[in-house]
C-alpha cells in the first residue's frame, strides 16, 4: 500500500509540470492583457507599459515561466494582478467556502442517491424504478444555472424562506478563524450563526448536488442490479440469512466499488469550484474567483488557482483508490 501511494505521488510531479505549462500558455493566449482589462477605457500605452513592468509581463515568456516555477516550488503562487494580494491568501479565504458547498452537495447526493438507486434496483421494472430513472434523467439534463435561478425565484423571492446570495448575513460581524463558517459556528456554539449559515447553504447545495445525485442514483442502481444475481448472493439467501443482512453485507458492500469511484470523481469536480452555482448565488468560492480572474486576465490567480485545484483533484482520487482496499479486502496494491 505504501509503495502504491508513493508511486502515485511521484507520478504527480510530471502531471503538475505538464499542467503548469498548459495553463501558462493558455492564459497568455487569451485576447487582451491584464493591463487592458483592469485599466479599461483609461488605458494608455504609458500606463500599460508601467503595469507590465511592475508585474514582469514585459519579460520574455520563458523568463516569466521560469520565475513562476521558482515561486511555485516554494508554494508561492505570486500576487494577484487585480487585487494586489498574495494568491495563497486568497486561496485560504476562498477554498473553505468551496469545501462547505461541495461537501453539502455531496452529502445530499450520497444521502439520497444511494438509497434511491438501491431501492430502484430492488424494485427493478416497477413503477418506482421507472420513476427514479425519469427523475434522474431530468436531474442530469437540467442546466445547473437554470435550476439555481428557479430555486432562487421560488424559495427566496416568492416564498421568502431562504436567502438568495452570499454565505452569511451581510450585517453579521462574527469572526471566522478557519473560514469554514459551519465549523466555526459549531466550535463557538453560536447556534444563531449556524442556522444563518446553513440557510445560506441550502439553495446552492441543492442546485449543485442535483447532477451528482442523479449520477450516484443511476450508478448505484446499475451496480446493485449487477451484484444481486451473483452466486454468493444466492448462496447467502439459500443459507437462510435475513434479507436485510444479505442486502447490507453481500449486495451493497460489493456494489460500493463503482459507487465510491463516482463519488470520488464528483467530489473532486465539485471541489474544483462550481462556477455557475457560485455566480448565481454570489457564493464567494473558488469558482467565482477563477471566473473573475478570467475576465481580468489575472495570470497569477489562474495559474496558481488551477494548479492548486489539480492537486486537490489528484489527492481526492488517491483517497478513492486507497478506499478500494478498505471496501473490498480482496483488492491489494503491490
Amino acid at each position: 500500500m505504501l509503495r502504491f501511494v508513493v508511486r502515485r505521488l511521484l507520478l504527480l510531479v510530471p502531471i503538475l509540470v505538464g499542467l503548469s505549462i498548459l495553463v501558462f500558455v493558455w492564459v497568455r493566449a487569451l485576447p487582451g492583457s491584464p493591463a487592458d482589462s483592469l485599466l479599461g477605457e483609461r488605458t494608455t500605452p504609458a500606463l500599460v507599459k508601467e503595469y507590465e513592468e511592475r508585474f514582469g509581463l514585459d519579460e520574455p515568456v520563458y523568463v516569466q515561466y521560469w520565475k513562476y516555477v521558482q515561486t511555485t516550488a516554494h508554494f508561492d503562487f505570486g500576487v494577484s494582478v487585480a487585487s494586489h494580494r498574495p494568491v495563497t491568501t486568497e486561496i485560504k479565504e476562498r477554498f473553505p467556502a468551496t469545501i462547505e458547498l461541495a461537501l453539502a452537495a455531496m452529502i445530499l447526493a450520497v444521502g439520497l442517491g444511494v438509497p434511491l438507486g438501491f431501492l430502484a434496483a430492488k424494485r427493478h421494472g416497477g413503477i418506482f424504478d421507472h420513476g427514479s430513472l425519469f427523475v434522474s434523467l431530468i436531474g442530469i439534463s437540467i442546466p445547473v444555472f437554470f435550476l439555481a435561478i428557479l430555486l432562487k425565484y421560488l424559495f427566496a423571492v416568492r416564498l421568502g424562506w431562504l436567502p438568495s446570495v452570499g454565505r452569511i448575513d451581510v450585517t453579521s460581524e462574527v469572526k471566522h478563524p478557519t473560514n469554514l463558517y459551519v465549523l466555526d459556528a459549531i466550535l463557538t456554539r453560536d447556534w444563531k450563526t449556524l442556522v444563518d449559515v446553513l440557510k445560506h447553504l441550502i439553495l446552492p447545495a441543492v442546485a449543485l448536488g442535483s447532477i451528482p445525485l442523479a449520477i450516484v442514483a443511476r450508478i448505484t442502481r446499475a451496480a446493485v442490479l449487477d451484484v444481486q444475481n451473483e452466486d454468493y448472493v444466492r448462496t447467502a439467501r439459500a443459507k437462510g440469512l435475513p434479507p436485510a443482512t444479505v442486502d447490507r453485507r453481500h449486495i451493497l458492500r460489493n456494489a460500493l466499488l463503482p459507487i465510491s469511484t463516482i463519488i470520488g470523481l464528483q467530489t473532486g469536480l465539485l471541489l474544483s469550484g462550481a462556477i455557475l452555482t457560485e455566480t448565481v448565488f454570489a457564493f464567494p468560492g473558488m469558482g467565482q474567483w477563477l471566473r473573475e480572474a478570467i475576465f481580468n486576465r489575472d495570470y497569477p490567480v489562474l495559474q496558481g488557482g488551477i494548479l492548486f485545484l489539480a492537486l486537490v483533484f489528484v489527492f481526492v482520487n488517491l483517497l478513492v483508490d486507497i478506499s478500494y482496499a478498505i471496501i473490498n479486502p480482496r483488492i491489494r496494491y503491490s
